[in-house]
């Protein structure tokens, strides 16, 4: 069984600017899964800078509210709403609210610092 609390991740600064913590990793917790999973923040304010992903992405929004941006479009989410993210979209996310955005970020396959291009 494999068991792990949010709270062991270690944070840190991914190169689109958020506060990360890979929750589940294949290649760091030695599991066969075809995705990562991790958790972001985007405090008060605050935005992601654009970049794109070499790999499909799925944000789950938990808590807070912005902007996001995919290519030429963009919409308001909050709380609940779920945005699919293609492989090499532009992309990047704005905290429109007075609280952290918070969301879960799965990617297929898993995310790679190399994989994750800052284009500012």
């Amino acid at each position: 069984m494999f068991v792990k609390n949010i709270n062991q991740c270690k944070a840190f600064i991914a190169n689109d600017g958020c506060t990360i913590r890979e929750w589940i990793h294949p290649d760091k917790d030695k599991l066969d899964l075809p995705y990562s999973i991790a958790m972001a923040t985007v405090k008060a304010g605050q935005r992601s800078y654009k970049h794109k992903l070499k790999q499909t992405e799925v944000y789950l929004i938990t808590s807070g509210s912005g902007r996001m941006h995919i290519n030429d479009q963009q919409q308001y989410v909050a709380a609940g709403d779920s945005i699919v993210i293609p492989a090499d979209a532009i992309q990047w996310i704005e905290n429109c609210g007075e609280d952290d955005l918070i969301f879960i970020a799965l990617v297929n396959p898993p995310w790679t610092e190399q994989g994750d291009i800052r284009l500012e």
